[in-house]
């Protein structure tokens, strides 16, 4: 009885997985759904290599060109949990398309800017858009593959295309900006997103959760608010500022205060946004530690990297593209082949095994000095590459299948979050680390006087223009000072980030050690356990109500042992006689 009633639970779980994917041709949506990814992580770092040419055509003070490179991220990480949330309640697709319409028309504002007020809220709409966008495609991917090993290959596809965006985009801004003016990083996002949306409403499928209640305005804001300035304190350390300014401290304050009252919130209510429960699931809460640990490292080393590319080998910023490019390759690479390793090692081994080889990635690229040694660079950066992309994939599919269908929107949401905050806190962290290892060499160059020394110790940057002032002797001796204490930094810098990639393969021990059953085939199963239980109680005499029905019907479509030997025994005798 017991095999015939779970192959019956798994066959309508298979019933179910190929119901809920039908409608569209899911590798169709998943192309749709990439194209989206592409334009947000471009847009989030082609703008980097435009700020001269805004600087020189906007006349924009200090604050207002902070604020036009930082509002964008800033505004989406706020709003990923309200807009996730929201999806799940009034349709993922409607908001993912309202969210194209939106980039498209604060694309078109951004390139026709006259301000840099202007510029800067069209980067807050271009936020607000890429908020809508991106836990919108995650949570559609999770309805369009309900089987767990073609989402894991879906979500190789579509962790790979982040990659490439996030590489393409100083690249692609490069490339325009040697021939049209710096409006035309954004113009590019114009055409897609023409073509996106009318394809996404004909061929994406409409998915919610469960509309149990009413949706938590109310706690939706105070996530909103609460992530804004947490992000905003962490983006702040990760600048140098000084962390004992109000300015700094306030914000961290008041966004860490929010989100706990948020989560107290959640659990109180009968209909929450979140399920804070989640947490609880060693799965889902080790799966968002280990995406905020790799995001940390990858992020902090990237900058560390290209700071020494470019200020220590003297490469040009297209050079230096280059040079890093090995990184994304083996991104990619390490994201197509995914699904199959996440089959072959589980999800255990396979994140831990990404951060141990990320660490080790790492350690090899300590002879890095003041001489190029491009052999070397290209290895760890292929290690590295494969290394990060092994990771994150393995979390972002084991946090995504923990949660359950109805709540995607929130987990995925959940899962931005943690990865825009884990790319604050690298910076913030890796940052201060660095600053702490370079800033004493420099303070006490021969020659140099205080004022001059103090500039020299912010930054490498600052101390070579320093040294240009100072010119002769001590300004060699100046720049010889900083670039050697840069190089000592970053191999302080490059230890302290292997000891943390090296406590996040501990922390992955928590992971599941094999790929569970979707979770529509485990409630499948667990409703014929229940027949089952429901059954033996009836017979022992304890059943009664709904569930002595539901297990006398359950047992009736199962025949009994007898039962099955008389048809046996008839089935037998009519193949002799024929």
């Amino acid at each position: 009885m017991s095999g015939t009633t779970v192959s019956g639970a798994n066959a309508k779980g298979r019933r179910a997985r190929r119901a809920a994917g039908a409608g569209a041709n899911r590798w169709v949506v998943l192309v749709v759904l990439c194209v989206s990814l592409l334009l947000v992580a471009v847009d989030a770092t082609v703008l980097h290599v435009a700020v001269p040419a805004v600087t020189e055509d906007l006349r924009p003070s200090a604050a207002e060109l902070l604020w036009t490179v930082d509002v964008y991220p800033l505004v989406c990480a706020s709003l990923l949990i309200l807009f996730g949330t929201l999806g799940d309640r009034v349709g993922r697709r409607r908001i993912l398309l309202l969210g194209y319409a939106i980039f498209g028309l604060a694309s078109g504002l951004a390139a026709c800017a006259d301000s840099a007020q202007v510029l800067i809220a069209a980067r807050v709409l271009l936020g607000v858009g890429g908020a809508m966008i991106m836990p919108a495609t995650l949570s559609v991917l999770r309805q369009v593959f309900p089987d767990r090993r073609e989402r894991a290959l879906a979500i190789g596809v579509w962790s790979a295309v982040a990659a490439v965006g996030a590489a393409i985009g100083p690249l692609l801004g490069g490339f325009l900006l040697e021939r049209f003016w710096w409006g035309s990083v954004f113009l590019i996002n114009i055409p897609l997103m023409l073509v996106a949306l009318p394809v996404g409403r004909l061929l994406l499928p409409e998915s919610r959760g469960d509309r149990q209640g009413p949706w938590d305005v109310t706690g939706a804001l105070t996530a909103a608010a609460g992530l804004f300035g947490a992000v905003y304190g962490v983006k702040r350390l990760g600048g140098g500022v000084d962390p004992a300014s109000p300015l700094t401290w306030g914000p961290l304050a008041a966004g860490a205060l929010l989100l706990v009252l948020f989560a107290r919130r959640q659990r109180r209510r009968e209909h929450p946004l979140i399920d804070m429960k989640l947490f609880a699931r060693p799965a889902f809460g080790t799966s968002i530690g280990c995406i905020v640990l790799a995001m940390l490292a990858l992020v902090g080393l990237e900058l560390i990297a290209a700071q020494y590319l470019q200020l220590v080998l003297g490469l040009s910023p297209l050079e230096t593209g280059l040079r890093m490019l090995p990184l994304t390759l083996a991104a990619m690479a390490a994201g197509l082949a995914g699904a199959r390793l996440l089959r072959v090692l589980g999800p255990r081994v396979m994140v831990a095994a990404g951060f141990v080889l990320t660490a080790a990635a790492v350690l090899t690229l300590l002879p890095m000095g003041a001489q190029d040694n491009p052999v070397l660079l290209l290895c760890g950066f292929v290690l590295l590459g494969l290394g990060l992309e092994t990771t994150l994939f393995g979390a972002y599919e084991s946090m995504l299948s923990e949660a359950p269908e109805r709540e995607a929107g929130g987990a995925a949401a959940i899962g931005e979050t943690s990865y825009q905050l884990g790319a604050g806190l690298g910076i913030a962290l890796l940052g201060s680390v660095m600053n702490a290892a370079y800033g004493p060499a420099v303070s006490s160059v021969p020659g140099v006087p205080e004022q001059a020394s103090a500039a020299a110790g912010h930054s490498i940057g600052e101390a070579y223009e320093v040294a240009n002032g100072l010119g002769g002797a001590v300004g060699e001796t100046l720049r010889t000072a900083a670039r050697d204490a840069f190089v000592h930094g970053l191999h302080v810098t490059l230890v302290v980030s292997a000891v943390l990639l090296l406590m996040g393969a501990v922390a992955a021990l928590r992971l599941p050690r094999e790929m569970r059953e979707d979770p529509l085939v485990e409630e499948a199963a667990d409703a014929g356990g229940a027949a089952r239980a429901g059954g033996a109680d009836r017979a022992a005499g304890t059943g009664g109500g709904g569930s002595a029905g539901t297990a006398r019907k359950a047992e009736a479509m199962v025949p009994s042992p007898r039962e099955r030997g008389t048809k046996d025994a008839s089935a037998r005798r009519s193949r002799v006689s024929a």
